[in-house]
């Protein structure tokens, strides 16, 4: 008598994500490494407030300044243009740490983003980084994420 083959035993990480998933039932959560994309938005509130970061002239022309606190990254690709981003990686929700060589660099797995549009340069990263709105106000930088 022959017996059947066993199957095998689920992972750890695949029990809980199916926890994760069960427990969000009508919620949304953000588990990492349980997708290939990371939750759309860092604000985590409904109110929309916009957030001082700093004085305009720390955001290098061709490059960017990176606010971890804060989470948000700001650029200026060109003179007198400012773009913000969220500084959470799509991929596993690491925060970017610098902006280099026209590059947003994560230093989780090397994803790479554009200075002047989030987009994804290279790297695991599924998704843009999401864009934030910015104005300056008296010489300082308000970014209101979106």
């Amino acid at each position: 008598m022959s017996e059947a083959p066993e199957s095998p035993a689920p992972s750890r990480r695949t029990l809980l994500c199916g926890a994760a998933a069960v427990l969000a039932a009508g919620g949304t959560v953000a588990v990492s490494g349980c997708s290939s994309s990371a939750s759309s938005t860092d604000s985590g509130s409904a109110a929309k407030t916009p957030v001082d970061v700093g004085p305009a002239s720390a955001v290098p022309v061709g490059g960017g300044t990176v606010y971890r606190e804060k989470r948000i990254v700001v650029t200026q690709p060109t003179e007198g243009q400012y773009k913000a981003f969220s500084a959470k990686c799509t991929h596993a929700g690491c925060i970017v740490d610098q902006v280099k060589n026209q590059k947003i660099q994560c230093p989780c797995h090397s994803s790479m983003f554009g200075i002047a549009d989030g987009a994804v340069m290279d790297g695991p990263a599924p998704t843009p980084l999401p864009a934030y709105d910015v104005v300056v106000e008296d010489g300082n930088l308000k970014v209101t994420p979106r």
